[in-house]
């Protein structure tokens, strides 16, 4: 993965914050209780970091949680900052981002808010490389990861607003236990499957393939917008022959054109898996993560067994 992977582009940044208005399309936000006492903004920078978010500030009266991205944006590589973006950032009070090297295209609109204080979700998460030895960001994607990620922002939080730590605390206990009930029942449903090779869309599964021990045989594009060459095609469909593999995993956010044309050559069938990586950021999406896993488990269950 080069380092450009999945971090959003900074092209067109404005050199100054613009303070133009933000519709309310781009404020998807919990509903914070009405009152004269300061309010804690957290602004997130993605869907994953919004429902953890929204599950560890449940219920916390005065605090606000933010969206920066928008629910229609398929493919976040392309994603660049908008005024509008820029103008979330200025009420924010803490802004919780996934690390690992996703945000990189935070670095110029940050300089202008340096007292903004950053909520890393992926600290101390030991990090896969890719092919190249670049860092893979997507953690989240594992169960086990997302889990740290939830207590990483609870701990942080706590940090920042110390009144309601104890609350923080309380609710990342509640939503990892629930977080942990269904990666234990992922285990057993998943450890007797008759097929384990997987050809993936994307470089978005491997933390999820090494929790459930999954083989990625073969990527399929490992840049978004970039159609594998015809060497690469024949490489992926000589090894899905070789290695016996049953099926292909394309993901909601992309056209799967190159996984159809490999499942005609080879038989094997077209089956989608989402990475969780976009949705629709409303105030009560608190089990989203946990409903589009379960619809992965039931999607490997009938694409492996």
């Amino acid at each position: 993965m080069k380092g450009k992977f999945f971090c959003w582009l900074a092209a067109g940044l404005i050199s100054a914050v613009v303070l133009g208005g933000c519709g309310s399309s781009d404020r998807q936000a919990s509903s914070p209780e009405a009152g004269g006492e300061s309010k804690l903004t957290i602004v997130t920078s993605f869907y994953p970091m919004y429902v953890s978010t929204i599950n560890v500030t449940r219920g916390i009266a005065k605090v606000e949680v933010i969206n920066m991205t928008k629910p229609q944006v398929g493919c976040l590589h392309d994603y660049q900052l908008t005024p509008a973006d820029l103008t979330t950032l200025t009420r924010a009070d803490a802004f919780v981002i996934n690390g690992a090297g996703m945000e990189a295209f935070l670095t110029k609109a940050l300089a202008q808010r340096a007292d903004l204080k950053i909520i890393d979700a992926s600290q101390g998460i030991e990090l896969l490389k890719d092919e190249n030895g670049e860092d893979n960001p997507h953690v989240w994607v594992s169960i086990s990861d997302n889990i740290t990620q939830v207590k990483n922002i609870a701990a942080q939080l706590a940090a920042i607003d110390p009144v309601n730590a104890a609350r923080y605390q309380a609710n990342a206990a509640e939503y990892t236990g629930k977080l942990a009930a269904l990666r234990d029942e992922m285990h057993q449903a998943l450890a007797g499957l008759d097929h384990k090779n997987i050809i993936t869309f994307h470089e978005a599964f491997p933390y999820f393939a090494k929790e459930f021990n999954l083989n990625i045989m073969a990527v399929i594009e490992r840049e978004p917008g970039t159609e594998p060459t015809p060497r690469e095609l024949e490489d992926t469909m000589a090894k899905i022959k070789a290695a016996d593999v049953k099926a292909l995993f394309a993901e909601p956010q992309y056209p799967g054109k190159a996984a159809d044309l490999i499942a005609r050559e080879t038989g094997a069938r077209v089956y989608t898996l989402d990475p969780a990586v976009t949705g629709e950021a409303r105030p009560d999406a608190y089990d989203d993560y946990l409903n589009i896993m379960r619809r992965n488990l039931a999607t490997l269950r009938e694409a492996l067994q």
